[in-house]
């Protein structure tokens, strides 16, 4: 099953490849892609807190996220409650990688990143992940509305899975960062 599902996301990371660059209203590959790098970004946001008071959940950052997010939406035509819906996903996403990580690393402490990242040298980093996945997200509003949007994100994440040479864990999680791509239904435009 695992070798049907890897060569699906070849095939379909071939495919994606050919899209031409104007086509990102109707692709959902850059969308994904940049999930799969904040995903990525998890690993050094969890080595920098692993072994310090700083706790994986701040919801003090994440709301911060939140309410930049909705106020920016409503300027792009996006209306705030799905960009709210969508970051929560990509947050979701970096904890459930930091916490895998910290279990990983707790019952194999030789795997602990040997360096500590700087937190404040990671966070401008994800700023900028955040504001090309909001301008994203209003790009592909037309296919994020589309009927065939499940489908063309399932493709997308399996490409992604590809490129980004995932593990289980990393692959769950961009399944948790892509779970609110599309929009629900009567959503996606400004309210």
């Amino acid at each position: 099953m695992r070798v049907l599902a890897v060569l699906f996301a070849v095939v379909s990371a071939l495919l994606l490849a050919t899209l031409p660059a104007s086509a990102s209203g109707t692709s959902l590959w850059r969308l994904t892609d940049l999930a799969a790098q904040r995903v990525r970004i998890a690993d050094r946001v969890a080595a920098a807190k692993y072994g310090t008071p700083s706790p994986i959940d701040d919801p003090a950052r994440e709301q911060q996220i939140y309410d930049s997010v909705a106020a920016r939406a409503p300027q792009l035509g996006l209306a705030p409650a799905d960009a709210v819906r969508f970051f929560r996903a990509q947050i979701e996403a970096n904890k459930l990688v930091q916490r895998g990580l910290y279990a990983r690393w707790a019952a194999h402490p030789s795997e602990v990143p040997a360096t500590r990242p700087d937190l404040a040298q990671i966070r401008p980093v994800i700023d900028r992940l955040n504001t090309d996945l909001l301008s994203e997200l209003a790009a592909t509003l037309p296919a994020r509305k589309a009927r065939t949007c499940p489908a063309h994100q399932l493709v997308a994440a399996g490409a992604a899975d590809v490129v980004h040479h995932f593990d289980a864990l990393h692959a769950r999680a961009l399944g948790e960062a892509t779970s609110a791509t599309c929009a629900p239904p009567g959503s996606g435009g400004v309210r």
